[in-house]
């Protein structure tokens, strides 16, 4: 069993890595930090994980993490890489799963520009590896360091990819909506109920801080403008790409990029000739894909829950690359193999 840390643990994606690391099948949970939960159980935090850990939050500045074998860090944005520089000034030599956007982009610039803060550890910005699996796995040997990619980053990378992939030059419009736990538990006007429901609202247009991790996922080919929309629901992300596709292209060129991209992607749903709905893709760690074309223009649709394929799921898939683990395990139920069904 490998045993798995969580930093900052006390939010919506934390509680959603408890639950994931503590039914994994390969991995036990043996450390939570939270600075505003330490000494408390973990069901404090998060009421629906009571009775299966008897496991208390530690103090992110007292917690030793030196004999795990991976931490994933749960940390706001901002606060990941002071807790990789932490786990590094200890002598931890495991693996990491950064979760925050602290090194999602290689270059030091694109932090203040993006988020609003001078990056503390630019040094470390080349040790880790972009990990969106079905685009960048199997990683370089020798990665021990992951930085999860962004909710709607996940969705509109994953959706468009095969468009890049097949080397199509196109401009994509996409529109996504996504629930109010993209947000995170600390509680904002934008958040809050009687703002939110029955409400729909753009926000960030063209300026939202997952477009460049979208640009350079797909490369100078396709062309994105993306507006995000706050959707009158708790979890998930639903959105639609509208593009022109080339003249010598039609359905089944466009289903063979898809078939290309995902056709050994257990984590990808492909939905031919249909858009999928987002009720089936919450609650999952998959990501859902579909798409409908008249002529030259395509409409492809996608759905995932931002929590878990958007954030902890996808953690989790990272985690079992890096630790040499089956890439779904603790995600979908193994499958018995022959041998285990005679004996």
């Amino acid at each position: 069993m490998k045993r798995i840390g969580i930093l900052h643990g006390a939010g919506y994606t934390g509680g959603e890595l408890i639950r994931l690391v503590t039914g994994h099948p390969y991995c036990e949970l043996s450390l939570v930090t939270s600075r505003s939960f330490s000494g408390k159980p973990l069901s404090d935090a998060h009421p629906s994980l009571a009775g299966t850990s008897d496991l208390q939050f530690a103090d992110p500045a007292q917690a030793d993490a030196r004999d795990l074998d991976a931490v994933l860090i749960a940390a706001e944005h901002g606060q990941g890489a002071h807790a990789v520089l932490l786990l590094l000034r200890a002598d931890f030599a495991g693996a990491v799963v950064d979760l925050s956007a602290d090194f999602r982009f290689q270059d030091p610039t694109a932090y203040p520009r993006w988020f609003g803060f001078d990056h503390p550890a630019p040094a470390l910005l080349q040790r880790f590896v972009y990990g969106l699996p079905e685009v960048r796995a199997p990683y370089p040997e020798g990665t021990t360091m992951v930085a999860n990619p962004g909710c709607f980053a996940t969705a509109l990378s994953l959706a468009l990819w095969p468009l890049a992939r097949a080397d199509w030059r196109v401009r994509v419009s996409v529109t996504a909506l996504t629930g109010a736990s993209g947000s995170g538990a600390k509680p904002k006007p934008t958040t809050h109920y009687p703002t939110r429901d029955g409400n729909v609202r753009a926000y960030k247009i063209f300026q939202h801080q997952h477009q460049p991790e979208v640009e350079a996922v797909l490369g100078d080919g396709v062309d994105v403008d993306f507006v995000p929309v706050s959707g009158p629901w708790t979890r998930g992300i639903w959105g639609t790409a509208h593009v022109d596709v080339p003249e010598d292209v039609d359905a089944s060129d466009l289903g063979a990029a898809f078939e290309a991209a995902y056709g050994e992607a257990p984590l990808v749903r492909v939905w031919p000739e249909q858009l999928p709905e987002l009720r089936y893709a919450v609650g999952t760690p998959f990501f859902d894909v579909g798409w409908m074309i008249s002529g030259r223009h395509a409409v492809i649709g996608f759905a995932i829950d931002n929590l878990l394929k958007g954030a902890a799921s996808q953690a989790i898939q990272n985690l079992n690359l890096l630790l040499d683990l089956p890439e779904t395990a603790g995600l979908i139920p193994e499958r018995q193999t022959r041998e285990a069904i005679e004996v």
